[in-house]
């Protein structure tokens, strides 16, 4: 390393207290003062988060001498001017279950760097070290992407030979130490490698009876999918730039979903009903699911982690960065996502299509499409995406679903109009080699919003500026009926049943039904009912979420009726007429595809 390195050190103390102790030593700061801030917000999670408001102490010294603070913004910190070497210590409240923060009980660690890690400013180029403590009476093992320390500095709390992998660790710079999340405690934990790399899952939580082996084995199917994807000649993983293996790590609990991706590991959280059990012939339904989860955050070692939109390259983890294209960064890798379960042949056409169906119902069941573009959705994620309200599906359409569709629907026009000697693949593979496989060696650059178009002209010789702006920045549906057509695919409309409907969403509020949302236009919107109104009887009849549901209640209607309809807005009782609509064809069938793929 040419320049000494930032070195930092990180300690669960506190288990039962959720408290990390952080501390960061800089050994030539500023001497003008030097700034230390946490990022605002997390890559991949487009919302700012104020990871600093969990630091619940701050401290600064050299040597023996404290050091003064003063805070500069919600996140910065300058230190009083010393000659060094500076240290800064934190403590950080952990008690965030979820892919985004830190999380610290007698079970378990887990954490972001972006949660715990403070940034010197100016220094950020700097290589970086840091090393893990293992806390007091337990036998906890590290789970990590980053390589270990070659030449680790001396630390008198240091574990040098990596006891249960608690030691230091190296990174090449600041955007490469956040970009590495750990986990530390006694989870499950198989591996595998796929097209000779060496891959890890870890999974936390109770999980009797967990089917490792099965996991493991259709999800190297998909990882190695992948990877002869984006590098059909050499079969080389991407991850493989800044590290050694790339790791999975799940939390596991009786209810969550989600996922965040870095260079070379992912986080997700999993329902334990999805995961497979030893002994199951059939894994569970949500089994698909998950598998749809890991695959999509494994894609995203390519698209969005590598492959970057320009405004990402460097991010900027200060503000809100604005970008119009995650309708291709998030969209395409949801399209691709269950498309590479199907490649791997971890599920059968069958399953595929009906996964697709639901895709294209989901995105047809929100009558926002129609008031926003996926280009205007990417760009408002930070103050409308992910800040979601009851009123949303009307207002919002999501750039992970419709962008999936038009990802879709651009494979067949491309498919189409080259008879098959062409498809999307070919431009992620452009993608791939113009702005993504050297991305971390020296030559990053981001894609341009106008960058696209031409790319794929470049790549398949197929013109898609109309699609683009009537799909992308026009409000447009897919034509995905006549575009299956040419593939020999039906595409159909059925309702989910013949109840007559309110045209609501509901949830459960205990034994209450409360309208989650009503859509635009449909009979509780014309008959005045409103998001957030407990249902309490239709004609007299009560409404529960145990004894009478709403759909038994309905059940005994007819479509066109006119009923009362009683409700409790706030405290206050009130009574509607509302008219019952017809069931809508709202569930989208494909038949068996032939020759899409």
């Amino acid at each position: 390393m040419n320049s000494k390195p930032i070195l930092y050190s990180l300690e669960p103390f506190d288990l039962a207290g959720h408290r990390f102790r952080v501390t960061v030593t800089i050994p030539k700061p500023n001497p003008q003062g030097q700034i230390v801030s946490l990022p605002a917000w997390i890559p991949g999670s487009y919302l700012i988060r104020d990871f600093s408001r969990h630091i619940e102490t701050i401290s600064a010294r050299s040597g023996n001498r404290r050091l003064s603070l003063v805070k500069l913004d919600n996140h910065s910190w300058r230190i009083e001017p010393c000659t060094g070497p500076l240290h800064v210590t934190t403590t950080v409240y952990a008690w965030d279950l979820s892919v985004r923060g830190a999380h610290l009980d007698e079970t378990h660690g887990f954490l972001n760097g972006t949660s715990v890690y403070l940034r010197p400013h100016g220094l950020e180029e700097h290589p970086c070290q840091v090393t893990l403590i293992a806390p007091a009476s337990t036998n906890w093992r590290v789970f990590t992407s980053l390589p270990q320390a070659a030449q680790p500095t001396s630390s008198p709390k240091a574990v040098k030979d990596y006891v249960n992998g608690f030691g230091t660790y190296e990174a090449n710079n600041y955007d490469d130490l956040i970009d590495h999340p750990i986990e530390m405690g006694r989870p499950q934990v198989v591996r595998f490698n796929a097209c000779g790399a060496a891959h890890e899952m870890v999974f936390t939580g109770i999980i009797p009876n967990l089917d490792l082996k099965r996991i493991a084995r259709d999800v190297k199917a998909i990882c190695e999918t992948q990877i002869r994807f984006f590098e059909p000649h050499t079969g080389h993983a991407a991850f493989l730039d800044t590290a050694l293996k790339y790791v999975f790590m799940t939390m596991v609990t009786g209810d969550s979903y989600g996922g965040l991706e870095h260079r070379a590991s992912t986080a997700l959280m999993a329902a334990r009903k999805d995961l497979p059990t030893l002994g199951q012939k059939k894994a569970p339904e949500g089994y698909q699911t998950f598998l749809g989860l890991v695959s999509h955050e494994y894609f995203h070692t390519w698209n969005v982690k590598r492959i970057k939109p320009a405004a990402f390259a460097p991010y900027d983890l200060t503000k809100e960065t604005h970008t119009r294209l995650l309708w291709i960064f998030e969209g395409f890798t949801s399209y691709y996502d269950d498309l590479m379960l199907l490649r791997s042949g971890v599920i059968n056409e069958s399953d595929y299509l009906q996964t697709l169906g639901k895709q294209i119902s989901g995105v047809y069941a929100t009558p926002g499409r129609h008031k926003q573009s996926v280009a205007e959705s990417s760009f408002d994620a930070w103050s409308r995406y992910y800040k979601q309200d009851e009123n949303s599906p009307n207002a919002l359409v999501s750039y992970y679903t419709k962008g999936s569709l038009i990802a879709l629907g651009l494979d067949l026009t491309i498919r189409n109009a080259t008879n098959q000697a062409f498809s999307l693949d070919d431009v992620m593979r452009g993608l791939w080699e113009q702005y993504g496989r050297d991305f971390y060696q020296g030559a990053a650059r981001g894609l341009k919003e106008k960058a696209f178009v031409r790319l794929v002209a470049d790549c398949t010789g197929v013109d898609i500026s109309e699609p683009i702006a009537r799909w992308v920045y026009g409000r447009e549906d897919v034509p995905l009926r006549a575009l299956f057509a040419q593939h020999h695919i039906d595409m159909h409309w059925r309702a989910a049943n013949q109840l007559p409907t309110l045209d609501v969403r509901t949830r459960k509020q205990g034994d209450h039904v409360v309208l989650a949302t009503v859509f635009e236009h449909g009979a509780a919107h014309q008959g005045g009912l409103s998001a957030h109104d407990t249902l309490i009887a239709i004609d007299g009849v009560r409404i529960d979420s145990v004894n009478n549901s709403l759909e038994s209640v309905l059940a005994r209607h007819l479509s066109g009726e006119r009923v009362k309809v009683h409700v409790f807005r706030r405290d206050e009782l009130r009574e509607f007429s509302v008219k019952l609509a017809a069931p809508a064809q709202t569930q989208c069938q494909l038949k068996p595809m032939t020759t899409l793929l």
